[in-house]
């Protein structure tokens, strides 16, 4: 068992150190000095050391240091799933949701899993580990649900937007009361009084889906738009669309994976840089996404290529650190690599070559070290042992890696439970899904005995809205679904998808044999894994 938080010693990490500050400085060879889960200097190599860490032993890293990624929009209860076969091609988001397959192989089998007790922990555990794994420091939260009407977000390893837990870090929102959603008066209050609205926007291709941007539009021509507004996604908005975006504050989460899987066409990021739009990333989930948010990288690397290099491989890295900090009103003490900053750190085997290049080209076996708040949570054998033993061993590919997921103040839902555990009950659920839909389908058999469930985002929890729908003519209804078969007889055996693509043999396959997936991805994210 690895240190608690509250006795972690000072220490000193070195290596070349991308600070993604505001001068965009990279230090060759530089340390990084931290105390008490806080940056205290970062200095060139060979320079005197902050004072009080005069004795502090300096960790060579032998690697390339970033500060962790933040992913901005991410379902992260679905990641237990494999890639959706996804069967057509979509024009909005209201029609894919009501499909016999969607149910069968994503809202179904979750419906199952995340109200039968014993799963919604080794859900949690396993999804969260997903993101250390990529390198991803901070990530939207999991709500959950109690037996007993309490709602709230699961804290853990990885930050969590919407419940950072932190004065520091105002708590960004993922879900407005539907009152807000349906009315713009309201939804402008809601927004003049939050620091971040992640939110679903303009979710297609068509007119409808662009209808709900413009809505936003009040009677009296004013927008309600503020700088909390992040639009996620924001596939049918027209050019001028991200002008009026930009000039209110406004900010895109873009999720080029997800938006290209499921409609064959991503957000114009053409017009939104051009038009000066701060820009984030969201893997969106492993459904119709990347597994992870340095797989998301790779994909906006490649799209940005294919659209006439628009973005520098610096520019991609800002979009999952300092750009996303600022979206969140997190960037005075997280997105960069600065003194009196939150520890957040990746490092990266290697340090030659450019090194924004580096970053987007690594596999996720040249992970050496994720820390999150000055805590060590993952990383390779000889960089976690200054720090303790951890709490198990993982093989990512042919690389040994060490798990840290020991916490002081641990969440009661997941307590003691270790990956490998996780992994085994999923893979045991997964298997018998049709006999525990049937156990639910028994009132107070199975269902009545879990204490907590997890809240189905994607599916919009009652009484909250994922998206602003001034206009409810816009509203393409989902299909009634209350006569269908039941779940015990729908649901099929599904495998667990796989944590890593490094051991996930069948996902590049299957994302070649996507429908609406253009060729020059298909092609070219094998060579960057």
């Amino acid at each position: 068992m690895s240190q608690p938080t509250t006795d972690l010693p000072r220490y000193a990490l070195e290596g070349r150190i991308v600070t993604m500050d505001a001068a965009d400085r990279v230090l060759d060879r530089g340390t990084i000095y931290v105390d008490a889960g806080r940056i205290v200097a970062v200095t060139p190599t060979g320079a005197p050391p902050p004072p009080g860490f005069e004795d502090t032993a300096v960790i060579r890293t032998r690697g390339t240091i970033y500060p962790g990624l933040i992913e901005l929009h991410n379902h992260l209860s679905y990641n237990i799933l494999r890639l959706w076969d996804v069967p057509r091609r979509f024009s909005n988001r209201n029609t894919w949701g009501g499909l016999p397959d969607y149910r069968k192989l994503i809202s179904g089998p979750m419906n199952v899993l995340g109200r039968t007790s014993g799963y919604v922990e080794a859900i949690v555990r396993y999804v969260e580990c997903k993101c250390l794994l990529g390198g991803v420091t901070t990530s939207q939260g999991i709500a959950l649900f109690s037996n007993q009407g309490i709602t709230r977000f699961y804290r853990g390893s990885v930050r969590n937007t919407e419940a950072p837990d932190d004065p520091d870090l105002p708590a960004a929102t993922a879900r407005i009361a539907d009152v807000e959603a349906t009315d713009a008066d309201r939804f402008l209050t809601r927004l003049r009084r939050s620091s971040c609205l992640l939110l679903h926007l303009s979710e297609g291709t068509d007119p409808p889906a662009r209808a709900h941007f413009t809505a936003l539009q009040r009677p009296d021509g004013d927008w309600a738009i503020t700088p909390a507004l992040a639009g996620i996604h924001c596939v049918a908005l027209a050019p001028d669309d991200y002008a009026t975006l930009q000039q209110h504050g406004g900010a895109l989460v873009w999720s080029p994976l997800s938006n290209l899987l499921l409609y064959g066409a991503t957000a114009d990021i053409r017009a939104a840089r051009d038009h000066g739009l701060r820009i984030g990333l969201g893997s969106d989930w492993s459904v119709s996404g990347s597994k992870n948010l340095l797989g998301e990288l790779k994909v906006a690397r490649l799209v940005s290529a294919a659209s006439g290099d628009l973005f520098t491989d610096r520019e991609l890295v800002a979009m999952a650190t300092r750009n996303a900090a600022a979206i969140l009103k997190w960037d005075h003490a997280l997105g960069s690599i600065e003194a009196g900053k939150y520890a957040d750190l990746l490092v990266v085997n290697g340090r030659s070559g450019d090194p924004y290049a580096l970053l987007l080209q690594a596999r996720e076996t040249a992970i050496a070290l994720v820390i999150v708040g000055g805590v060590p949570r993952y990383g390779s054998p000889r960089m976690m042992a200054p720090f303790g033993a951890g709490t198990e061993r993982w093989q990512v590919g042919a690389a040994t890696r060490v798990l840290n997921l020991a916490q002081e103040d641990a969440d009661t839902v997941v307590g003691e439970l270790t990956l490998r555990a996780a992994r085994a009950r999923l893979r045991d659920g997964l298997a018998r899904l049709p006999e525990l839909a049937r156990a639910l389908e028994q009132p107070g058999v199975l269902g009545e005995e879990a204490e907590w469930s997890l809240v189905l985002d994607e599916e919009e929890p009652a009484g909250m809205a994922l998206r602003p729908n001034f206009d409810q003519a816009l509203l393409a209804r989902m299909p009634n679904l209350a006569a269908v078969l039941p779940l015990s007889e729908l649901l099929e055996p599904l495998e667990l998808d796989p944590l890593t693509v490094v051991d996930d043999k069948r996902f590049l396959e299957r994302l070649a044999q996507q429908l609406n997936l253009p060729e020059y991805l298909k092609t070219g994210l094998p060579k960057l894994y």
